[in-house]
């Protein structure tokens, strides 16, 4: 029965338009943020096929698990979770999806000093949490004693897989390699080839992955990658003592080139954010002298000036992913572990003459 809902029948329960439905199922296009989740709960109960996955496990409390007898998922992470991340709207939704269930979420800040003494946080009671949400948690030694902890964990991103092995737990990414590979294509093809990167590419897996996709992209196309144009040592190298911060260190970098590169892709917006304060002081402009590409499509990309040209993550569906991630855990704890991606979108703007 499910199967043979459409877009049409959810227009009509709602009292919306098809491309209202379209535009919010699809996650495309401008509409109010209280419109798409209102679309994407009717999808969800009406058991459209896209989110035929989404609610699968509302069973009675006497039927979950023993992990789930206080009903409570615990985040940690490193840093506050502002808006100007992703992780807003994906938090959005995985709470939606969560209260709904019927479980409750406490968030616990993991500081640094925790962090070398292999500390949980004071705040988490493990006898009261049923999984573990880790986010912005990039230690291996740490993130490997979470695992460890015997509880249910889901890493959104993680420590990079090559330095230490995959981790015991279940992780989902967003997709770091199309957008990437769509970026480095589209500049090929306005003949600007010579291309480079920034960003620290062990600072995460996902940073590792969009380093990869670069150089990846760059080598199929028989472009090279000059290792002048690759700034890749990032904040550790700016956490040294010969720089106050990694705006310094990117000063320094930029002012040893002989030749600007066509284009900078960054690890993400918030690198090209740096970038382009350095490039002010430097009087480099973006478009004209240079090209900057982000990653993210954070709120401030579509602000600064001139606009950044990005790849978009799509929030809502890597929050209702991480539901049922976890719940399929909580669910089964014997399943392999999985590595799910999500899927992302180029978005050209005016930081490679596009748009306004």
């Amino acid at each position: 029965m499910a199967s043979k809902v459409t877009i049409q029948d959810i227009a009509d329960a709602l009292g919306v338009s098809r491309n209202t439905v379209s535009k919010a199922i699809n996650n495309t296009g401008t509409l109010a943020d209280a419109t798409r989740d209102k679309v994407i709960h009717k999808a969800i109960e009406m058991g459209y096929k896209q989110f035929s996955y989404a609610n699968p496990y509302q069973t009675k409390p006497s039927e979950q698990t023993a992990y789930a007898d206080s009903r409570k998922i615990a985040l940690f992470t490193t840093c506050f979770l502002g808006s100007l991340h992703f992780s807003t709207s994906m938090l959005d939704m995985f709470y939606l999806e969560m209260s709904q269930l019927g479980y409750s979420l406490t968030m616990h800040l993991i500081h640094t000093d925790e962090i070398g003494r292999m500390q949980l946080p004071a705040s988490f009671c493990k006898a009261e949490t049923a999984a573990i949400v880790c986010f912005e948690t990039f230690d291996p030694d740490y993130s490997r004693m979470v695992c460890s902890l015997g509880i249910p964990v889901l890493f959104v991103d993680s420590p990079v897989d090559g330095l230490t092995g995959p981790l015991k737990a279940d992780r989902l990414y967003m997709d770091n390699t199309s957008g990437i590979f769509a970026l480095v294509k589209e500049m090929a093809l306005r003949n600007k080839t010579r291309i480079g990167f920034i960003g620290e590419y062990l600072h995460c897996q996902s940073f590792f992955e969009r380093y990869a996709a670069y150089r990846n992209a760059m080598y199929m196309l028989g472009l090279p990658c000059p290792g002048e144009y690759c700034i890749i040592e990032g904040h550790k190298q700016a956490e040294s003592s010969s720089f106050k911060n990694c705006r310094e260190y990117l000063l320094d970098r930029f002012q040893k080139l002989d030749t600007l590169p066509d284009v900078f892709l960054c690890a993400n917006d918030f690198v090209a954010i740096d970038v382009l304060h350095v490039f002010h002081h430097l009087h480099i402009s973006v478009p004209e002298d240079v090209y900057l590409c982000g990653f993210d499509d954070s709120p401030e990309a579509r602000v600064l000036s001139p606009s950044l040209t990005t790849v978009h993550i799509h929030g809502q569906i890597m929050g209702i992913t991480a539901m049922q991630l976890l719940m399929s855990r909580i669910k089964e704890p014997s399943l392999n572990y999985r590595a799910v991606y999500t899927e992302t979108n180029p978005v050209f703007r005016r930081s490679t003459n596009d748009g306004i």
